[in-house]
């Protein structure tokens, strides 16, 4: 890819003098003339220019006092100034003011104008690749810092409990308090809660707020691996144990003097669970195809996504493993008990989706939040994030409306029930059938009518009805725009 032509502002009241300019300079420069300093300010504020070439003598406003005002506002842009300036005393009060680069004294050659101009678009390049370069040391040096600073730094980027979003008033407050207290405690911490309720950002936010914080953070979901798999990755392997022929590390030796946390801890099989229970006893573990046993002092915190009491009950999980986790148990709430989180949560996917895939959307219409929060998303956070990158790909204006979810949230109206169990409360609730019917038909009217923005024909066209029809079947059951826009004659049609 060709590199672009820098640009270059000529600034001069004669328009023999702009047209001569441009002439030596097109070739190499993407040109910019202006007759007077006003211009020139709003050429400035429009496009990114590397250098600007002045002549001095203009009505209005000199060239030293443009290029004194354009170097407060844009100090980075290398300034050239054309002048008869023979006063050796004026010249240095133009470079103390103005900042000036290199003077071209009248009358100039185009040789030496372009040579001029070449040298200031080098310095340019020169100056940001210096400050990218001081900004590449300052990064690199930072990996000189303490340990506690950087603890301290990931604590102010909002990495620990600060960066649980939740109400003021959220379910969610419980569950961060008793983290934060079990925090500076080294026990182990079992967290339970349905799957992608954010019970790893927790166990995150509980390391940074414990005393290994200086320490690895290291993260394993268990649900679905082969033991032989788990194995390996948690307890590691000698040379020739396993494809490859390579020794490796295991998560347990990693997380030595820091913490291991380990989600779909109910699906381990019972010799797996041995294997943990001897580490949370002290006495060790061996490496796969290893004779030694090695210890680890690290702090292991476990994510369940169901009863382990339960499974401990049905005899499927060992009761001495039970407790040696649950020194402290924590419940995580699922998404559709934090119904008044949803509106901050799905704001800030919004605006990390936004900017990652480079979309210009900022926002949610009041219909969209709506129908979101009276959703009860059985997947919690990772649904929600889903639903909204779909809603972001398929946007096409600055906010995201409720014409862009997906049919099933659409298929309740929004309230205190939440949309996504309706239906097969419906089905298998009570009721004539007249009555359960007339519910399911008044949840696919406003569905259909809010893919559509409420185009009245449109939908009609869809579900086969006349407009009469649907208007009847609208007030029949009361399905309002919730909006409360006032129709526009497209849609009333």
């Amino acid at each position: 890819m060709p590199t672009p032509r820098p640009f270059v502002l000529l600034v001069d009241d004669e328009p023999h003098s702009l047209s001569a300019m441009r002439m030596a300079l097109e070739d190499e420069f993407e040109i910019l003339t202006a007759p007077d300093a006003a211009a020139a300010a709003r050429l400035m504020e429009e496009e990114w220019v590397q250098v600007v070439v002045c002549d001095q003598r203009m009505p209005g406003q000199t060239g030293v006092e443009f290029l004194t005002g354009l170097r407060e506002r844009w100090p980075e842009t290398v300034r050239l100034l054309i002048t008869g300036y023979t006063d050796p005393s004026a010249i240095v009060d133009a470079i103390n003011l103005a900042g000036i680069h290199q003077f071209i004294a009248k009358p100039w050659h185009p040789d030496q104008l372009l040579m001029a101009v070449r040298n200031a678009a080098q310095l340019f390049h020169l100056a940001r690749e210096n400050e990218r370069l001081a900004l590449e040391m300052r990064r690199l040096a930072s990996t000189s810092e303490t340990r506690l600073e950087k603890r301290r730094r990931a604590l102010r980027q909002g990495q620990g409990f600060d960066s649980v979003l939740r109400a003021p008033n959220s379910p969610m407050n419980a569950t961060v308090d008793a983290a934060r207290h079990y925090a500076a405690f080294d026990v182990p911490v079992l967290l339970t809660g349905e799957q992608g309720t954010g019970k790893e950002q927790l166990a995150q936010a509980m390391h940074l707020a414990s005393l290994r914080a200086d320490r690895p953070f290291y993260a394993l979901d268990l649900t679905g691996m082969p033991d032989e798999l788990v194995m390996v990755e948690l307890l590691g392997a000698r040379r020739g144990a396993v494809a490859g022929g390579t020794s490796r590390i295991g998560l347990i030796q990693k997380a030595d003097r820091g913490t291991l946390y380990l989600s779909g801890i109910e699906t381990i099989t019972p010799e797996l669970q041995l294997v943990l229970l001897r580490i949370l006893s002290g006495r060790g573990f061996t490496p796969v195809g290893g004779q030694e046993t090695l210890t680890s002092n690290l702090r292991l915190i476990a994510g369940a996504g169901t009863d382990l009491a339960a499974l401990v009950t049905e005899g499927r999980f060992r009761a001495d493993l039970y407790y040696a986790l649950a020194v402290a148990e924590i419940a995580v709430p699922p998404l559709r008990a934090r119904r008044g989180d949803i509106a901050m949560l799905a704001q800030h996917m919004l605006a990390e989706l936004a900017a990652r895939h480079g979309k210009l959307v900022h926002g949610f219409d009041g219909p969209a939040l709506e129908f979101l929060e009276s959703y009860d998303w059985p997947g919690n956070l990772r649904e929600l994030s889903n639903e909204i990158t779909r809603m972001l790909i398929l946007a096409q204006d600055s906010v995201l409306g409720a014409d862009l979810i997906s049919r099933p949230i659409l298929q309740g109206p929004p309230g205190e029930d939440g949309a996504g169990r309706l239906t097969q409360a419906v089905l298998a609730g009570v009721g004539s059938l007249k009555e359960r019917v007339e519910l399911i038909e008044m949840r696919i009217l406003r569905e259909t009518l809010t893919r559509h923005r409420w185009n009245k024909s449109r939908a009609a066209a869809e579900l086969g009805v006349s407009r009469v029809g649907l208007r009847a079947k609208l007030d029949r059951y009361g399905v309002k725009d919730p909006a409360e826009r006032q129709a526009t004659p497209e849609e009333e049609e």
